[in-house]
């Protein structure tokens, strides 16, 4: 007798919390059939011998709906041990769409998530109008890791009530086709519905995307018709009063939340957190890290001026000579310092010149106080870092998440899980799809805010629960062969680039990985040494009815 598969002598976290064992996993036709001491051969073998092994990490907060259209392989998450990627956050969507609808959806995705349109309409197929064609659409792609997704709220309202559905109110005859449309759109697949009540989303000619102002009862007869199929309601900028409504519905709920900066409000916010939700069936994630806006020479110039704006045009070789030119540098300097309004320079961090970028730096870790012990501008800086890393040096300026300390009191909370990766959207402005390796390099290594255990839980088998997925995210027979074999010690995501891989050479940072000796998806092994293979077996997880 053999295996399809056989992972030896790796220290086995099996996603549930229980304790790390020793043993050997086999896998046969995607499924882990046994687990201890395997004496059949496997046709392939992975030495695990000193190793973690884990489930692969579900990633609950991403907007690869349009890149997965002309990326497949779906990076930079595939790279950081996800195998699982939740799509359609924060209500927008590609389905439903008639024709004559997608540039508006493409726009909105693109004013929303800053995703291209063109990128968006020259990328996709779209030969679907409803969800479940959507799906299918999918299904054809061939994704390399698995993905589900949601119906969102915005595609959902425009479809039924056109340009109304921008800030009127739905009737009742409209509120019963939205609810047909998401009855609809998850039994054909879709594991729920999100929505999306921030304001300062808004479509292309400015207005609050549809959706944003509904009424409460609008959400709770959607999220009655999603709980009654043991569905999943996703939410963003949504008050607690919203939240609690939801709450009361049968539906399970999934909701972004953050935290401030002043001390104690990491505690607080947990405790507020804890009141609120109760026993419901209530879970917030939030980042992992600090984040909100990432620049450098390679990327965004955060000065002004003619010398600027000409430096802007040229590509990184071209802007590096123009930098080491005396009399340009000279130029960039004066104009920086005339138009360095910043306000924001304690929040803004130098990520290093290391191999992996510095998200752990302490709040007084900042450019102001480099500026302070160095007596040298914010453009002088900027300009010595770039020439110093061959234009690679980037800043991070933290928006959210400002303080770690904060952040690592309420990620402990148990309703809490680190997530918010916000994968496929923002693509040039911010690199946070590695947040699992940061989880575990970080969280779990190096602060030891959760336990080897505790962490790969929260980032394996718990939001596969909250998707509703009972054959993934635990190593256990019968289970679906979904893993991760990791060396923690050299565990680390590398400094983010921009290229320019998107669908008319659009620019998108990426961020790979160091420390993932195999990923496996459905039982085929997916990266090998922090590379893809070229197997693509993943799958468009569809509700099970």
């Amino acid at each position: 007798m053999s295996h399809d598969l056989v992972i030896r002598g790796g220290s086995v976290v099996d996603g549930t919390g229980a304790a790390a064992r020793t043993a050997d996993i086999a896998i046969d036709g995607g499924l882990i059939t046994a687990i201890g001491k395997i004496e059949a051969r496997g046709r392939r073998e992975i030495d695990a011998d000193g190793l973690l092994v884990t489930p692969g990490f579900v990633d609950l907060h991403t907007h690869l709906d349009a890149q997965i259209g002309w990326d497949p392989d779906l990076t930079p998450v595939s790279w950081h041990g996800v195998t699982t990627a939740l799509l359609g956050n924060c209500g927008l969507t590609f389905a439903p769409c008639k024709p004559a609808d997608r540039p508006l959806l493409a726009a909105m995705m693109e004013t929303v998530e800053d995703i291209p349109r063109e990128a968006i309409l020259s990328g996709l197929p779209w030969t679907w109008e409803d969800y479940g064609g959507y799906l299918d659409a999918l299904d054809g792609i061939r994704p390399g890791i698995n993905v589900a997704g949601l119906i969102g709220h915005c595609a959902v309202r425009y479809s039924v009530m056109g340009d109304r559905s921008f800030a009127e109110q739905a009737t009742p005859e409209e509120l019963d086709q939205m609810c047909a449309i998401v009855a609809e759109a998850m039994d054909r697949g879709a594991i729920g519905f999100s929505t999306n009540r921030y304001e300062p989303h808004k479509a292309p000619d400015g207005r609050s995307i549809p959706g944003t102002f509904a009424d409460v009862s609008e959400l709770v007869a959607i999220a009655r018709t999603v709980g009654a199929r043991g569905g999943l309601m996703q939410l963003v900028g949504a008050s607690p009063e919203v939240l609690q409504a939801m709450g009361d519905t049968d539906a399970r709920v999934l909701f972004s939340w953050g935290v401030g900066a002043q001390k104690g409000s990491g505690r607080g916010s947990s405790d507020f957190l804890d009141k609120m939700i109760g026993e419901r069936d209530m879970t917030a994630i939030v980042q992992v890290r600090g984040t909100g806006f990432m620049f450098g020479l390679q990327s965004q110039l955060p000065f002004r001026g003619e010398t600027w704006s000409q430096i802007r045009k040229l590509d990184l070789a071209g802007r590096l000579e123009a930098i080491r030119d005396p009399a340009t540098r000279e130029a960039l300097t004066a104009e920086g310092r005339r138009t360095d309004d910043w306000k924001e320079l304690s929040t803004i961090y130098d990520l290093g010149s290391g191999d992996s970028p510095d998200h752990g730096q302490d709040v007084d870790q900042n450019l102001r106080r480099t500026m302070e012990a160095t007596g040298k501008s914010f453009v002088e800086i900027f300009l010595d870092r770039a020439l110093e890393t061959e234009g690679k040096a980037l800043f991070n300026l933290r928006m959210f998440c400002q303080n770690l300390d904060e952040l690592g009191d309420m990620i402990s909370n148990r309703n809490v899980l680190p997530s918010l990766g916000d994968a496929g959207a923002h693509v040039s402005q911010i690199m946070d799809a590695d947040w699992s390796t940061f989880v575990m390099s970080y969280w779990v290594r190096d602060r030891g805010v959760y336990s080897v255990e505790e962490g790969v839980r929260r980032i394996t088998s718990a939001p596969a629960r909250v998707l509703g997925l009972s054959d993934r995210g635990v190593l256990a027979a019968g289970k679906r062969a979904d893993i991760n074999v990791i060396d923690l010690a050299q565990l680390s995501s590398l400094q983010p680039q921009i290229v320019n891989d998107f669908p008319g050479g659009a620019p998108r940072y990426i961020q790979r990985a160091r420390g993932y000796r195999a990923t496996v998806v459905n039982g085929c092994v997916n990266i090998e040494n922090d590379l893809h293979t070229g197997d693509r077996a993943g799958e468009v997880l569809r509700r099970v009815h």
